[in-house]
This record gives C-alpha cells, sequence and structure tokens, in this order.
C-alpha cells in the first residue's frame, strides 16, 4: 500500500533531489520496498457489545469497571490495539479494568454529523448504554470528544494523549496552512459529503515534509525481514488507511476548533451545554515532546505528564 497521495510524496522527493539526491534515491528505493512488503492476515475483529448508528463499541477483554477507549476520527481506531505485543486496550485489560474499543465505522452512515455530533449522537447514547461511569482514555481528537462527553455525562475518570484543546497554540503557520487547505477542498467534500483521507495526509505531511522522505530512506536500508521493518510497515498502513472524514466533522474541526479556537476560549457548545475542560473527575493529559501533530501546547489545562516521543509513538513506544 503506497503512501497516499502518491503525487505530493513524490513530490517532496523531487524537492529533496534539488538538495540531496543521495537521500532522494533513497527513499524511492524506500517507497517501493514498502510496496512489495509483505503484509499478514487482517485481525479478525473483536466482539461487538454495543452498536449506536455506525459506530459499535468492542470487548477487548479484561474484568471490572469499564474504560472505554476513544480514538480520534482520523485513521482507524485499531492503533490503540496494534497487535499482541503493542496494544494500549490489551494493556488496560490487565489493570483490573473491562477494556472496551470505539470503532467509529463507515464514513458514509455519519456524513451528516460534526464533531459535536459524533459526541451527542454516537459518543453519548453508548457511554449511557455501559449503565455506570466508565474511565474514558481518549487519542488525539479522540481526546478532545472523550472531554466533551465527560461534560454531558458520567465519567469515572479520564485521561488523555495527545489531545488538542487550546487551538490558538498552534504554530500560526501552520492553522493557515490548513484552514488554506480547508478553502480548496471544501467544495468538493460538499460534494462527495466527504473530506478524503489523501487531504488530510497531505495537511500531516506539510507539518515536516523532510521526515516524510527521511523515513522511507531510512526504510531502504533495513532486513526486510527485522522486527523494525515489519513494525514500519504496520504503522505506515494504519497512516494511510482510514476513513475520509465526513464534510460536517471536517468544517466544524477546521473552521471552528482550529479556525476559532472553540474549545479553548470556552465557547464550544454541544447540546446546547459550554464545555470545558475542567472536570469534576480525576484526570490527567499526557503529550508527546516531539508531537507536531498535537503538540504539548495544544493540551487540555490539569495535570500533564510529558513523554519523550512522537505523536504516534507515545502510543506504540517509538519515538516517531
Amino acid at each position: 500500500m503506497a503512501p497516499r497521495p502518491l503525487p505530493l510524496f513524490l513530490e517532496l522527493v523531487r524537492l529533496t533531489a534539488e538538495r540531496q539526491p543521495e537521500l532522494a534515491r533513497r527513499a524511492l528505493e524506500g517507497l517501493q520496498a514498502y510496496e512489495s512488503a509483505e503484509r499478514p492476515a487482517p485481525a479478525v475483529p473483536r466482539p461487538e457489545i454495543a452498536r449506536r448508528g455506525a459506530a459499535r463499541l468492542r470487548d477487548h477483554g479484561g474484568a471490572g469497571p469499564p474504560a472505554l477507549l476513544v480514538p480520534s476520527l482520523i485513521n482507524p481506531p485499531h492503533i490503540l490495539d496494534l497487535d499482541p505485543q503493542v496494544s494500549l486496550a490489551g494493556a488496560i485489560a490487565t489493570m483490573g479494568r473491562r477494556a472496551l474499543l470505539l470503532d467509529w465505522g463507515a464514513a458514509r452512515e455519519r456524513r451528516e454529523l460534526s464533531v459535536s455530533g459524533h459526541v451527542e449522537e454516537l459518543l453519548l447514547p453508548l457511554l449511557r448504554e455501559l449503565g455506570e461511569p466508565a474511565a474514558l482514555v481518549g487519542y488525539c481528537l479522540g481526546g478532545t470528544m472523550a472531554i466533551a462527553a465527560a461534560n454531558l455525562v458520567g465519567a469515572e475518570r479520564i485521561a488523555t494523549l495527545a489531545a488538542p484543546w487550546h487551538f490558538a497554540a498552534y504554530p500560526g503557520d501552520s492553522r493557515a496552512s490548513l484552514l488554506a487547505m480547508w478553502r480548496d477542498a471544501r467544495e468538493a467534500a460538499q460534494a462527495l459529503g466527504a473530506l478524503p483521507m489523501e487531504v488530510l495526509q497531505a495537511a500531516f505531511w506539510s507539518l515536516d515534509p523532510e521526515r516524510t522522505v527521511a523515513k522511507f530512506a531510512k526504510f531502504a536500508a533495513l532486513d526486510p525481514g527485522s522486527a523494525e521493518a515489519r513494525r514500519f510497515v504496520q504503522l505506515e498502513d494504519w497512516a494511510n488507511q482510514g476513513e475520509p472524514l465526513p464534510c460536517a466533522a471536517a468544517a466544524e474541526l477546521i473552521e471552528q476548533l482550529f479556525g476559532n479556537d472553540l474549545p479553548g476560549k470556552g465557547e464550544w457548545r454541544i447540546a446546547g451545554q459550554v464545555i470545558g475542560d475542567s472536570l469534576p473527575v480525576p484526570s490527567v493529559h499526557l503529550t508527546a515532546a516531539h508531537d507536531r501533530i498535537a503538540p504539548a501546547a495544544t493540551a487540555p489545562s490539569g495535570d500533564t505528564v510529558e513523554i519523550p516521543s512522537g505523536h504516534v509513538g507515545m502510543i506504540v513506544g517509538s519515538a516517531r
């Protein structure tokens, strides 16, 4: 599965070749090796215990009070249960908790839902169906949404991982670039009912284009049978997969959260209620020191713990 969007990746390689031709050559070798790498059979989905619209809760084992893992709307949820060696859900299941992972489901069944709508119409009903307050563990935008849900339904406690809240703390050029991308893509997204994953991936790559090229150059030198090479393929496949973002969710995320910083200003409303990050339950916010996607400065207010890793590395245990 080649990086998406491939034309943009090739343009990054072309620009790199003007300054570092050898690095560009090795990146293309890495791309070829990645495309031809063997993949294991897809994992069997975990048992479904509840469903609301397209969304479902999957049981990842364990016994005790429920801990609900809330992934981002961007990229598949299985990053929180990557394999038997790397699984946040699996770890939580060993801690006296019943680990439940939210799967948002097909975007075509959620195309009318904004970010707020996903909280109000999917996450809240599933939480209520549990019948008891759950510990909430939210990753990236899923952490932002978990905080929103905890404002509206009882939660036992909450932990977020690389979750943005103070969107005005993003670098100004990053916010401006994202808003410009949305202006260019909005009409097509409205026609499709969704913002394609390719557009989102381009936005992520623009945060650190040199790293995107360099990581494929590094991959070219790895033994294809090594654990490091297999993990690279696994994570790149995850990053290049995923449902498109429903147009209404893309509009709210980019215009109201990134553009107007409604959460950070205390002006984000869901179900008629102002949503804040000061909660009357134990909470902790984990940030990644090398995170370009959700920098530590954007984290919710309250107790924070910094991890010396990147945005994905904090979940899978690496510096990426």
